[in-house]
């Protein structure tokens, strides 16, 4: 009967750091959220909004050059890009995107751009 009280009390422990582990975790990206400027947060949530958009581009990018090269018809490739962009919320999306973008790249805040360079990094690798 000993040995279910180690158990379990073994298990209430890795539990308990686990939540430590969560906590120290929140602990360090909240303040990156909340030091990034209002422009940063809107291009990032923007961002994650065109995530599967921007993904299944870069496969069709992908696909319509390895056709090229393989001397293939892109045609339909080619079609299947421009619908993506014809969609009028992704139209409006990317527009705003845009329009940040300029503001970003003259912002005196480094962690801005290493936020969102981070977060593209993260979107690519989910993308593969």
């Amino acid at each position: 009967m000993g040995g279910t009280g180690r158990a379990h009390g073994s298990q209430w422990l890795g539990n308990q750091r686990a939540v430590k582990g969560l906590a120290l975790l929140a602990l360090m990206v909240a303040p990156l959220a909340h030091g990034l400027s209002d422009e940063a947060k809107e291009f990032m949530a923007v961002s994650k909004q065109l995530e599967s958009v921007q993904c299944e581009k870069r496969k069709l990018r992908r696909e319509i050059t390895l056709a090229e090269v393989e001397k293939k018809d892109t045609r339909e490739l080619r079609k299947r890009f421009a619908a993506l962009d014809r969609e009028p919320k992704t139209a409006r999306l990317e527009k705003r995107l845009a329009e940040l973008q300029p503001r970003l790249s003259k912002s005196r805040d480094a962690e801005d751009l290493h936020a969102i360079d981070r977060q593209r990094v993260e979107m690519f690798y989910r993308c593969e």
